[in-house]
């Protein structure tokens, strides 16, 4: 199981060279992967081409952009020109987000979200692998044919495309039609009972190769973990009302995401990850949260973990 960082916890203190900052950082540590979500006022995308014109070899993923605020010619516009940036390193995560941000943020409807995906997904793939896009469709329409962005006049080929899926309809289009799935709110019961083996047998059924899942949860080695499981509890109390996540929680037997993290001495922690890694998940992306003491412990067994 390859360990990278979700660095979206920075995000709540959005500072464009501090995040490229930890990008470089956590590249000079040997983390396989750093991840950013599209959730305020920094894009994504643009802070990835950022980092990785800073970086050389550190994976660079979105986790995740919705998709109802981007037509996916804007998103794979971006897409494209951030991959060219990177030299090849970037993973596209997308996610429909939630009937209620979709509904009360930006007043659009929330109508067949599959069918949505479905059809968002086609053209994405078209334009990230051609620049062309042809698709007359009941959600997305696109007739497009453009030159894709290059570096040094190098193409740095398709980037990897992710969606976030939970439920059966959509690892069953994750497993059929992507690289792989981004999980939040995700343990090593639901990775075992749920995900793995309905996007596992989606990719098989379409001869696809393997699908990576990507879990991602906050993470912190300390001696006194209840300040920090209350803390993340009431920090992240959303999620656990949230039906797409509240259903996960449910698999996994908590209430919320104070339960779920990996909080605690080493040896917890270590155990946590192993299971994970036992679940199923190809990677884990850890939100590193510092307790009275910082975050130094935790990096440490991080980067000790991946590279053992």
């Amino acid at each position: 199981m390859r360990i990278g960082i979700n660095a979206s916890g920075l995000l709540a203190r959005p500072d464009v060279t501090a995040l490229v900052g930890d990008a470089v950082a956590n590249e000079s540590k040997g983390f396989s992967s750093w991840w950013l979500a599209q959730t305020g006022m920094i894009d994504s995308l643009s802070l990835l081409a950022l980092a990785g014109q800073a970086t050389s070899e550190i994976e660079l993923g979105t986790a995740v952009v919705p998709t109802w605020t981007r037509h996916p010619e804007t998103m794979a516009a971006a897409a494209l020109t951030t991959q060219a940036a990177s030299g090849g390193r970037l993973v596209v995560g997308i996610g429909l987000a939630h009937q209620f941000t979709v509904e009360e943020w930006w007043g659009m409807k929330w109508e067949r979200p599959v069918k949505h995906m479905s059809e968002y997904l086609a053209i994405l793939d078209s334009l990230l692998e051609s620049g062309t896009a042809s698709l007359q469709g009941e959600v997305w329409t696109l007739e497009r044919e453009a030159p894709i962005p290059a570096a040094d006049g190098q193409s740095a080929g398709k980037p990897l495309v992710m969606l976030a899926a939970l439920g059966e309809q959509m690892l069953k289009m994750a497993g059929k039609r992507s690289d792989g799935t981004i999980l939040w709110c995700v343990g090593p019961k639901t990775l075992a009972d749920q995900i793995v083996p309905i996007i596992d047998a989606a990719a098989d059924e379409a001869g696809r190769p393997t699908p990576r899942k990507v879990c991602s949860l906050p993470v912190c080695v300390t001696d006194d973990p209840q300040p920090t499981r209350d803390f993340l509890g009431q920090m992240l109390a959303d999620y656990a009302n949230l039906p797409s996540y509240r259903a996960m929680l449910d698999i996994e037997g908590v209430h919320g995401l104070g339960e779920l993290s990996l909080v605690g001495p080493e040896d917890e922690v270590r155990a946590g990850l192993d299971a994970i890694g036992a679940a199923g998940a190809t990677d884990f992306t850890a939100v590193v949260i510092g307790d009275a003491n910082g975050t130094d412990r935790t990096l440490d067994l991080l980067q000790a973990y991946g590279s053992a």
